[in-house]
């Protein structure tokens, strides 16, 4: 029995959709390029979206996991929903944050993901360990991220990258 209704958790996973995810990057991406005049910190996030597909379809296909909800259909490990999620929202959140007057970039775009996982999960379309794998594997991209933003190990906030 389901205590969340149906329309909501639609909603939740449909942000881990390309078409909601992604534009919120481009924007990211536009006003970085504004308020920086660099292009490497968007080309790099802009890379690492380009690169989710290569980095989750070819697992999905190894695996060829079923779904909670449809176990005759195959594909559903890892979550290609929550991994868009994940490099676009906080993609984007990494790409604002050096001019965001607090700190809410952060929290927002991983309460974001969260909820596309949440959403994910609680619609039946995917296992935790679904979108929990997605996260993981989306760490060295969205670390490639922070370090052309300028806030990668050992930098001081503002110090441009080398």
């Amino acid at each position: 029995m389901r205590t969340v209704p149906d329309a909501v958790t639609e909603r939740l996973a449909d942000l881990g959709n390309i078409q909601v995810a992604v534009p919120v990057l481009a924007l990211a991406m536009a006003y970085s390029v504004r308020r920086s005049r660099a292009w490497a910190p968007a080309l790099t996030a802009g890379l690492a979206m380009a690169l989710v597909p290569a980095l989750i379809v070819p697992l999905k296909e190894w695996t060829a996991r079923p779904g909670p909800l449809e176990p005759w259909a195959a594909g559903y490990y890892p979550s290609g929903h929550t991994a868009t999620a994940a490099v676009a929202y906080l993609g984007a959140a990494l790409l604002v944050r050096p001019y965001a007057r607090r700190p809410w970039p952060l929290p927002l775009a991983l309460a974001l993901t969260a909820a596309t996982a949440c959403g994910l999960i609680l619609r039946g379309f995917h296992w935790p360990l679904d979108v929990l794998a997605s996260c993981f594997l989306c760490v060295p991209l969205l670390l490639a991220v922070r370090r052309a933003t300028g806030r990668g190990p050992g930098r001081e906030p503002g110090q441009p990258p080398e």
